[in-house]
């Protein structure tokens, strides 16, 4: 996949599926008086990942004390707000706090049909759902699920098995996959679970790390697939995108 100067992305040939994964941490970095609004960048950074399904994980329907706050806060929904002009925008809300709600996205260029939600919370401090949604590339079907997996090992786990049983229930055999996200594991356990169950992402380049992002450790993104076949990975690089959100992007392509 190749890059210009400036970490922006050469548009992808044509019958290569690009999708890419991005935890956006609610459109605000900072704390306290000094925290800033990133929602209005990051639309701008969506347009230019120039994917064909963009998965997104912590995405606020709204907030009422951020809204309060910043005189230019979006009057419409992250998700609907960072949608590029032609791309359908999908979101479910993951968690409920005091002050609004967030959750995942998928924005598509292409048909999207079957929108599904299944909540795998796997406990009282952590509201967490799997958004699924089939999505029709130059006609052909493509399930995907956005994901963003527990802060703790042993719940990651269970949701994986979760992922598994909704994957077998919701996707007919032989039909590709893409499950994407922030899975928020710093080791390899989740990336053998899922092979064991027939999904993969591309290996082929270790420089891939997504967090921190200002000075990245691991890669705690990413983008696995069934029924297709991985040829890259990319993570943008530059103070561009480390100002925006704690994770960078992350983009793979595949061939069908």
């Amino acid at each position: 996949m190749e890059t210009t100067p400036s970490g922006l992305l050469v548009p992808a040939e044509q019958g290569i599926l690009r999708v890419a994964t991005y935890n956006i941490h609610k459109g605000v970095q900072g704390l306290g008086p000094t925290r800033r609004l990133e929602i209005h960048n990051l639309g701008l950074a969506v347009e230019q990942l120039d994917a064909d399904i963009v998965c997104l994980q912590e995405v606020r329907k709204m907030n009422r004390r951020e809204a309060a706050y910043f005189a230019n806060w979006p009057e419409v929904s992250q998700a609907e707000f960072l949608a590029p002009d032609g791309y359908e925008a999908v979101y479910h809300t993951n968690a409920y706090t005091r002050d609004g709600e967030h959750g995942n996205a998928l924005l598509s260029r292409w048909p999207v049909r079957d929108i599904k939600h299944l909540d795998v919370s796997d406990h009282r401090f952590e509201q967490r759902g799997l958004l699924h949604a089939e999505v029709m590339f130059h006609g052909r079907s493509v399930h995907t699920v956005v994901v963003h997996l527990g802060l703790i090992a042993g719940s990651r786990v269970r949701q994986i098995y979760q992922l598994q049983q909704f994957i077998e229930r919701e996707v007919p055999p032989g039909v590709p996959v893409v499950v994407a996200g922030d899975f928020n594991d710093w080791g390899n356990h989740i990336k053998r679970m899922l092979a064991g169950f027939g999904l993969y992402e591309y290996d082929g380049d270790r420089s891939t790390f997504t967090y921190p992002a200002r000075l990245p450790l691991a890669q705690l993104d990413h983008v696995y697939v069934r029924g297709l076949d991985p040829i890259s990975l990319t993570v943008p690089q530059g103070r561009i995108w480390w100002r925006m959100s704690d994770h960078l992007p992350l983009i793979a392509e595949f061939k069908l």
